[in-house]
């Protein structure tokens, strides 16, 4: 097993990627604690331990600095060990043009994919330099890539360009260290809170066919195709690497400006 004796935080671990992470990781050997604003973090907690894993839930709200120093200090607690941490919380937003996004939405953005982001390494790193290894990985997006943006989504792209910047400059401060940081970028990914910004659509149905008509590969990615990513900067798969955004969006920032056949480049 890749994470066998290892000890990993996953925040956001209560549904879409950050469930399917947490069950992977869990299988793969990790004792897992999940983070998350919801109370179906517990469930999916019970449902790694009554396959034989090793996990706990923590209630936990990463736009508050102060849930992220509980969750630290309760893994440690119980697990004495932090070999693995991946942020992975999120929030999108309101889907509104920056005209009309308000300053406490603005802020709360923010504060949950970049603050939280920030807090939780600032923890990580002392604990990680004492067991001279560690990996890192924050969950950016591939909306802030060069070549692909959506409208009304400003303030979400903003700061997860801020997190692809930070993993960068983060893998240089701990170089030596042989704490590896990286980030990963998923691309539409079927998750529930991808559903939730589909159904405020006129045409949810044809919504979800657009999205899969803009990637390379013609579909949707899985939570699970995230995790088996996540797995890989986790493991020793990925010893020789370090500062990278990995692209997993199944060709959707290529697709996205792509011509539909060649005849239409003539």
């Amino acid at each position: 097993m890749k994470l066998e004796g290892k000890a990993v935080i996953i925040t956001g671990g209560s549904m879409g990627m950050g469930e399917a992470t947490a069950q992977l990781f869990a299988r793969e050997g990790a004792k897992v604690t999940i983070a998350a604003r919801t109370d179906t973090g517990e469930a999916v907690a019970e449902s790694i331990r009554s396959k034989g894993g090793n996990a706990m839930f923590v209630p936990t709200d990463v736009s508050k600095p102060a849930d992220i120093r509980t969750l630290f200090d309760r893994h440690l607690r119980a697990y004495g060990q932090l070999d693995v941490l991946f942020n992975n919380a999120a929030y999108a937003g309101s889907d509104k043009l920056i005209t009309e996004t308000s300053e406490a939405d603005f802020d709360l953005i923010v504060s949950t994919n970049y603050k939280g982001v920030f807090i939780a390494c600032q923890l990580a790193v002392p604990i990680m330099t004492a067991a001279r290894s560690g990996s890192i990985i924050n969950t950016t997006a591939a909306s802030s890539r060069e070549g692909l943006a959506w409208a009304n989504l400003g303030a979400y792209i903003g700061s997860k360009g801020a997190v692809v910047a930070f993993t960068r400059a983060l893998a240089v401060e701990l170089a030596g260290t042989g704490i590896r940081v990286n980030s990963l970028s998923p691309g539409l990914i079927d998750t529930p809170m991808l559903r939730g910004s589909v159904n405020k659509q006129p045409d949810p149905a044809a919504c979800l066919q657009s999205f899969s008509q803009i990637e390379l590969l013609k579909r949707m990615g899985t939570g699970e195709e995230i995790a088996t990513a996540a797995l890989f900067l986790a493991s020793s798969d990925s010893s020789y690497i370090t500062g990278i955004d990995l692209l997993v969006d199944g060709g959707l920032v290529l697709g996205s400006s792509a011509p539909t056949s060649f005849a239409s480049r003539t």
